[in-house]
């Protein structure tokens, strides 16, 4: 499956209905951390769920829900990054497996640089210059 480097978010959730519509709730945390607004709007894609089996990976991150993706970027990674975007506060935007974000402070829009990876949240890590 392609996913495009356009997402913005990614999470699990349950249809519920309300009368003659269906909702998607959208955890606070994706407003939390800015990867969308309230009042903007956004096209959004449906991938069929299903249960699966624990695997050995999951005992390393017990306290994260089975079903939801884990992070690409690991604390401490270091890598080659390009900057996409800039982000509300000026700081570097560049989108990496699955269009995760990783925030990148002091860096401008079209640079590729070499970072560290020093915070990982679920939807976006931030790094640090270091070369």
């Amino acid at each position: 499956m392609e996913i495009s480097e356009k997402l913005l978010c990614l999470f699990s959730a349950d249809i519920e209905a309300d009368g003659d519509r269906y909702v998607v709730e959208v955890p606070r945390r994706e407003i939390d951390t800015g990867a969308i607004e309230p009042g903007d709007t956004y096209r959004v894609a449906l991938i069929a769920g299903g249960e699966r089996e624990p695997t050995a990976s999951d005992e390393s991150t017990e306290d994260a829900p089975v079903d939801e993706p884990q992070p690409p970027v690991e604390r401490g990674e270091i890598r080659y990054v390009e900057i996409e975007d800039l982000g509300k506060q000026g700081d570097g935007i560049a989108r990496v497996e699955r269009g995760y974000v990783i925030i990148i402070p002091g860096a401008e829009v079209g640079e590729r640089v070499k970072i560290e990876v020093t915070e990982v949240k679920s939807n976006f890590a931030v790094g640090e210059i270091i070369e």
